[in-house]
């Protein structure tokens, strides 16, 4: 009999649903939410209420599909936090509710390891990592060192103090002038640039940690004082900017897992979270393939993002495990793995 998990994710702005046949994707549903578009990011109260409007179409569609119903499933899998409060409450009560009146096992998810569990998902000639290794998760609230000794035993070894890479991405986007999300703006203003024009500062911190706070206030005081020359500074000099800035970006992310994975004589690694569909950041991690002959892994496009086939792919894991959640949990805001 086959194992057949449904997975929901709504810890942020993205609602998903999708569900895995033994550890394969039969379908991946994620309806975006455009409202935070005209605010420059996501206001949270927003998010909760279009997550509720969109979770049951976002479900049934994935379990059609699949070419399943409810009852076919062997579990539901959902995101219990890091996130939104107010979102993750939507997924996460919907969930057991759902599985409740199905009489269905649930099982409870952490976001950050669900990104990872990306690479976990199975398909046709498709290689999976083998353990362990590092996995480099970036997106918009996270930029980690994560290692992954097994599906369940990951231990983060380095990570922001402060913002994360994707943060610093949309913040300067902003100042700029460019619409959010800023990420994939920036890359794609980034191929067009000399990357090399402009030179910002890059932390100097201990250890595997990140900081992205300092090359923020450096992008910014660089507009401030060519602005004070040329008021047109910006707009004659946007695609040169952007690509300076996101190959700052990699060089230190790139710099601190190079590091990680030296010291702790690994050569197999891994990118995850929405940063990871960043064109530079993938070329680098192809580099690493290149010139130092390590095992690469780089998701797909569609679980880049948030969605839910990272979900499910996790829940199927400890699904095999015996590891099931009660009824009585709750959602978390802010945790590690």
């Amino acid at each position: 009999m086959s194992t057949i998990i449904l997975g929901i994710e709504s810890s942020c702005d993205d609602t998903s649903a999708a569900v895995l046949i033994d550890g394969r994707v039969a379908s991946n549903v994620t309806a975006s939410q455009a409202v935070h578009l005209r605010y420059g990011g996501v206001v949270p109260e927003l998010a909760s209420r279009a997550h509720q409007q969109n979770i049951v179409p976002v479900v049934d569609k994935a379990l059609a599909d699949a070419g399943v119903t409810g009852q076919d499933l062997s579990a539901v899998a959902f995101t219990c936090g890091p996130g939104l409060m107010g979102s993750l409450l939507v997924g996460v009560s919907f969930a057991k509710g759902y599985a409740l009146a199905l009489e269905k096992p649930i099982i409870e998810v952490n976001h950050l390891q669900a990104h990872v569990s990306a690479h976990f998902i199975e398909e046709e000639g498709r290689e999976l990592p083998q353990f362990p290794f590092l996995c480099l998760l970036v997106s918009g609230g996270n930029s980690q060192i994560i290692f992954v000794r097994d599906y369940m035993d990951m231990t983060i070894v380095g990570q922001t103090i402060d913002d994360a890479a994707g943060e610093a991405f949309d913040k300067c986007a902003k100042v700029m002038g460019l619409p959010y999300p800023g990420g994939p703006v920036i890359d794609k203003l980034a191929k067009e640039g000399n990357a090399d024009k402009f030179v910002f500062a890059r932390p100097n911190m201990q250890g595997y940690d990140y900081s992205f706070s300092g090359l923020k206030t450096s992008f910014l005081y660089t507009l401030r004082d060519q602005l004070k020359v040329n008021p047109n500074f910006i707009e004659e000099n946007k695609a040169d900017l952007c690509a300076s800035l996101q190959k700052t970006v990699i060089d230190i992310l790139m710099k601190k897992l190079i590091a990680a994975a030296k010291d702790m004589k690994i050569n197999t690694v891994a990118v995850a979270g929405g940063v990871s569909a960043n064109s530079g950041l993938r070329a680098a991690f192809e580099s690493l393939r290149e010139r130092r002959g390590w095992n690469v892994f780089i998701p797909k496009f569609a679980y880049t993002t948030d969605n839910a086939a990272m979900v499910a792919s996790a829940g199927y894991r400890k699904y095999q495990r015996g590891i099931f959640a009660s009824q009585d949990i709750a959602p978390f805001s802010r945790t590690t793995l």
